[in-house]
């Protein structure tokens, strides 16, 4: 049986090493209410060319967040991924990757 300590301390290190890149709860609302709280909550605007079909990128540079928004023809909106450590200049390859 493996001490408290090293099992808490094993966690906490595979926190840490976690990937940066999370893959969000759904969490669904109208379009023009999602759009407002990435504006509002967290300083996100859209990220130019970094787009596909009913599918857009937000981000932050301030902040250093970004959300992977799926907008679906009902007029709703859904998050399909988020994160922190925003990096601008590796936007395509970032969609490409949330996009596999």
């Amino acid at each position: 049986m493996k001490p408290i300590f090293w099992t808490g301390l094993t966690l906490s290190a595979a926190m840490i090493l976690t990937p940066v890149m999370a893959v969000a709860e759904r969490v669904c609302s109208p379009a023009s209410e999602m759009e407002a709280s990435l504006k509002d909550w967290y300083g996100e605007t859209p990220v130019p060319g970094a787009d596909a079909p009913q599918t857009q990128l937000w981000a932050s540079e301030a902040t250093g967040t970004w959300t992977l928004v799926k907008y679906r023809a009902d007029g709703t909106s859904c998050v399909v991924a988020q994160g922190t450590d925003w990096a601008g200049e590796h936007a395509d390859l970032m969609l490409a990757a949330l996009g596999d």
